[in-house]
């Protein structure tokens, strides 16, 4: 899929693992209808927007290569995205939350390449190229707000998740793909939502994943900026959204001061938002984040950290104090004293130091797991990794040596010292063995059969991470989902409606209005698709003020759709201005 997509500068840095998120714009696919409700949003969002959102809206749709008559390009917004910095790629609907801040941290955004159906125009539960491309992309015009996305990525993508975090995740976007294929039954519609709100009553403890992605949605997709009493919008979901720009700046919205507290508000995608956080510039978003991510394990480490891990059941990474880091799936924590003394991955492990897999010790040396004490010797103060040359000759560890390492957790470690690795400071920060047992207490950990014994070096966990330290170790290490957005299957008379939308666009495009031709079509319409009311409007658009007939019976037309009413007087008197 892959093959056929043009990278530049920027997306060529994306580590592989992230490529198989990445899909061809169907372009070709979007019809006459779909660009009919692009301009349609962007028209109304754009004249009520200009008002009421942060300055950096308007002015970054022209940064960023959108206009309100097409459905952008991607080749096109990334031609001019360069510019300030980043690049956009095309992906299917919502993607997993580590994989999607991922992309962020290296300055691309992710932009689902579906667009919302007519039925959705006000607002979509699913994710889509208005909510992308126009809600996020203007808003990175803005360096200190683009640093934050930044940021914001870099720290999220290390966020540890909890093992239900993906159950909802794939809830939500099955629920989302359903809601918006207008072939979906309801029986199924209502199934995925039991599921999506049995979840979310069950969720247990917050996760950091579920946390950070609280303080996402609170700022990137839902926030306000400026004065509490008279905020700004900036959030995409707002930008977006016909409804809800309107609706959450009214009294009906309670309006908070974006803290820290924020990371504790869950939320719920399938209604309007109670309330929402307003921060008073976007340089508090960078604090604030920063204030999270000082409680993250990322920046903690310790016992809590890799508990965190292990109930994960993910790939993730410590780093002990000496800096070399274990990225794997964590099984198991020996504790002693309430201090971790021993960790074990199982399957696929591979070691790193600043980030770069240590040479020999990627996961296919390491394909059954890896498992190392914590700590120091027993009786001595001086802790393995602080030990000079000399030191380590006084106790033994040194090649050739066979020795006996008794930690302070009771974890014993005997064997014939083969070598050791070292930083580029020297520090010692491996030490690997033949013949070795390892033991705490009675239970065999390690035993001489098994081949080499490579023991890590390091006295404390000082940061516990989600994903691998060096990208290069593990080529899949991010979910795909199997549940797929669905290709709408239109019937022969939605394709007849297409057709007639084409026609009326190529009127607008040529600017040659044929009164002739527009009667016929919407005769059709008012015979075979009443209730459309948006290419009536089209229609409408191109005939105004042409002081004839058909223009009165169009505006009745219209007038008579009550169902669509605040639709249709936005629409009119847009167009009147």
């Amino acid at each position: 899929m892959t093959k056929a997509i043009k990278f530049n500068k920027i997306t060529k840095r994306l580590p592989k693992h992230l490529h198989k998120f990445i899909v061809k714009q169907p372009y070709a696919n979007y019809t006459a209808q779909n660009q009919a409700v692009w301009r349609y949003v962007m028209r109304i969002n754009i004249d009520f927007l200009s008002k009421v959102a942060d300055k950096s809206y308007i002015e970054g749709l022209k940064k960023a290569g959108i206009s309100e008559d097409n459905i952008p390009k991607m080749e096109g917004m990334n031609r001019i995205l360069k510019d300030i910095g980043w690049a956009a790629v095309s992906v299917d609907g919502f993607i997993p939350p580590n994989a999607f801040m991922e992309f962020q941290a290296y300055n691309v955004l992710v932009i689902a390449s579906d667009i919302r159906t007519l039925k959705h125009i006000e607002y979509t539960p699913a994710p889509d190229i208005i909510h992308e491309a126009a809600g996020h992309a203007p808003i990175i015009s803005n360096p200190e707000y683009a640093e934050y996305l930044r940021r914001f990525g870099e720290i999220g993508s290390k966020a540890i998740s909890s093992a239900k975090d993906f159950e909802m995740y794939e809830a939500i976007r099955l629920l989302s793909i359903l809601k918006e294929d207008p072939n979906s039954s309801e029986e199924k519609i209502n199934k995925a939502q039991s599921k999506v709100e049995a979840l979310q009553h069950n969720m247990g403890e917050l996760s950091e994943m579920a946390q950070i992605r609280n303080l996402h949605w609170w700022t990137v997709e839902y926030g306000l900026i400026g004065d509490i009493n008279n905020p700004k919008i900036y959030g995409a979901g707002l930008l977006s959204s016909i409804n809800e720009s309107k609706h959450c700046l009214t009294n009906k919205v309670k309006k908070i001061p974006y803290s820290i507290e924020a990371a504790s508000q869950s939320f719920d995608i399938t209604k309007p938002q109670p309330q929402l956080f307003v921060t008073p510039n976007f340089a508090y978003l960078s604090y604030i984040l920063e204030e999270f991510a000082n409680k993250m394990s990322l920046r903690t480490g310790g016992l809590k950290g890799i508990q965190k891990l292990i109930k994960s059941k993910s790939l993730g990474t410590i780093e002990l104090s000496t800096g070399i880091q274990i990225s794997g799936v964590f099984t198991n924590v020996i504790v002693e004293e309430n201090k971790p003394v021993y960790f074990q991955t199982v399957g696929p492990t591979a070691l790193a130091s600043r980030d770069k897999e240590l040479i020999g010790h990627g996961t296919t040396y390491h394909a059954e797991g890896f498992g190392s004490p914590l700590g120091k010797l027993k009786g001595i103060n001086l802790a393995i990794e602080d030990m000079f040359p000399k030191d380590l000759e006084v106790y033994g560890i040194y090649e050739g040596k066979k020795t006996t390492l008794l930690f302070e957790g009771n974890i014993k470690v005997e064997g014939d010292v083969i070598t050791g690795k070292r930083d580029l400071q020297g520090k010692i920060i491996l030490i690997s063995f033949k013949n070795c047992t390892v033991t705490h207490n009675k239970t065999v950990l390690f035993q001489p059969d098994w081949g080499i014994y490579d023991m890590a070096v390091g006295k404390d966990i000082i940061s516990a991470y989600a994903g691998p330290a060096s990208i290069n170790s593990f080529k899949n290490k991010s979910k795909i989902s199997t549940k797929k957005t669905h290709t709408i299957k239109y019937s022969n008379g939605e394709l007849r409606l297409h057709k007639l939308y084409k026609q009326v666009a190529k009127m607008r495009i040529k600017e040659t209005v044929s009164i002739e031709l527009l009667e016929q079509i919407f005769s059709t319409l008012k015979e075979d698709y009443p209730s459309d009311w948006l290419l009536t409007l089209e229609i409408y658009e191109l005939i105004l003020n042409s002081k004839t007939t058909l223009e009165e019976d169009v505006l009745d037309h219209l007038k008579n759709l009550s169902e669509y009413e605040n639709l249709i007087t936005s629409g009119i008197q847009l167009l009147k201005k």
